[in-house]
C-alpha cells in the first residue's frame, strides 16, 4: 500500500506547471528531511551554487520531525497539482 508521502512524490513528477526555483527548494527540503531527516554532510562550497542551496534548505529544517516534513511535502504537493 502507497503512502500519502510515497504517493505525492510520485505526483510531484507530474505536476501541471513548473515550480518556481523557491519552490522546488522547499519541495527538495521537505521531501529530504521527511525521507532522511536532519541534513548529513558538510555544506558543498566553491561554485556549486544549487548544491548549497539544496543544502541550506534542508539545513533550515533541522530539528523538524521527519512525520511533520512528511506532512508539509503532501499539502505542498497537493496546493501544487491544483496549480
Amino acid at each position: 500500500m502507497t503512502t500519502p508521502f510515497e504517493q505525492a512524490r510520485a505526483d510531484s513528477q507530474h505536476l501541471p506547471s513548473k515550480p518556481d526555483n523557491t519552490t522546488l527548494l522547499r519541495l527538495y527540503a521537505f521531501y529530504k528531511q521527511g525521507s532522511v531527516g536532519d541534513v548529513t554532510g558538510e555544506q558543498p562550497g566553491g561554485f556549486d551554487f544549487v548544491g548549497a542551496a539544496k543544502y541550506n534548505a534542508w539545513a533550515d529544517l533541522k530539528g523538524q520531525s521527519q512525520e511533520e516534513a512528511q506532512a508539509a511535502y503532501v499539502a505542498l504537493v497537493e496546493k501544487l497539482k491544483q496549480g
